[in-house]
């Protein structure tokens, strides 16, 4: 077998994949397993901290004075079934049809009325504006800095006058705890990538501007696919720089979704925005 070139190449930043692992059928069924684990972080965070997330924007943000609530990212609608239940008038958006899927037949069975839409949301287009946006576990730093601004220009234009942004991004205290790794190993079945048996290399790399790629290389019957996971990781400055041009401001900061301000501890970094003016 022909080793493509890009085995030995460090891949330019924010470099994309031919594979959108999000879309395939059963790798997309794994990331649900994951999503619904309440004991586990590999997609969504433990039902422990969701839940008390949830009360923080609650008690911060009443759904007395926000009532319609925009959850981007809202994967099979943990976040969202919780935000309804608590008064919010909650629409859920995600790129995966299976998530929504999901979250659509969950919230039936619940009786809950939680409007999900499946759009990618650099294309965000709904007929609404709200009074609170929530982008919650990072995903802002997955993205290029040019989608990042694709990103806030659509949460505004879908935001009323003195609405609020709640997100979070990781931060450069956990950049400092990473370094480069190249390690491989062989899986039997049902692994994450594949049900049948593959041989997964995988590296960590870092790049300037406090980026880094989480690559795996999946090898089995002599095809090769690349996965590619890129971050960004923030500090306050960093953050702030990534809206300055946009009619916002800081109401708080936090090192968490959950209120907390330990910011020496946690591994994340969380910003609440108020939309000033109607000019996006």
């Amino acid at each position: 077998m022909n080793l493509p070139q890009s085995l030995f190449e460090r891949p330019a930043v924010y470099q994309k994949t031919a594979a959108a692992f999000w879309e395939d059928e059963y790798i997309s069924s794994q990331m649900l397993k994951n999503h619904l684990n309440p004991e586990t972080e590999g997609a969504s965070r433990k039902l422990s901290f969701i839940e008390e997330s949830v009360t923080f924007i609650c008690q911060t943000l009443p759904p007395a004075d926000y009532p319609k609530l925009l959850d981007l990212g809202c994967g099979p609608g943990i976040y969202s079934e919780l935000l309804t239940k608590a008064g919010y008038q909650v629409t859920g958006v995600d790129f995966s049809k299976r998530s929504i899927e999901y979250a659509k037949q969950a919230a039936a069975k619940q009786q809950l009325e939680i409007d999900y839409q499946q759009q990618n949301y650099l294309s965000l287009n709904l007929p609404e504006k709200y009074d609170l946006i929530i982008m919650i576990y990072c995903d802002f730093g997955a993205l290029s800095a040019p989608d990042r601004q694709i990103v806030l220009q659509k949460m505004l234009a879908h935001l009323k006058l003195g609405g609020k942004i709640l997100f979070d991004v990781f931060s450069l205290k956990k950049f400092q705890t990473i370094r480069e790794t190249k390690n491989w190993h062989y899986v039997l079945e049902n692994g994450f990538w594949s049900p049948k048996p593959y041989l997964e290399l995988q590296q960590t790399l870092i790049y300037p501007q406090n980026i880094t790629l989480e690559q795996s290389f999946i090898l089995q019957k002599n095809q090769l696919t690349p996965y590619n996971i890129w971050t960004t990781f923030f500090d306050q400055h960093s953050l702030a720089n990534e809206w300055k041009q946009y009619p916002v401001k800081v109401c708080a900061w936090f090192s968490d979704v959950a209120g907390h301000r330990d910011f020496d501890q946690q591994d994340t970094l969380a910003v609440l925005l108020e939309k000033t003016t109607d000019k996006t």
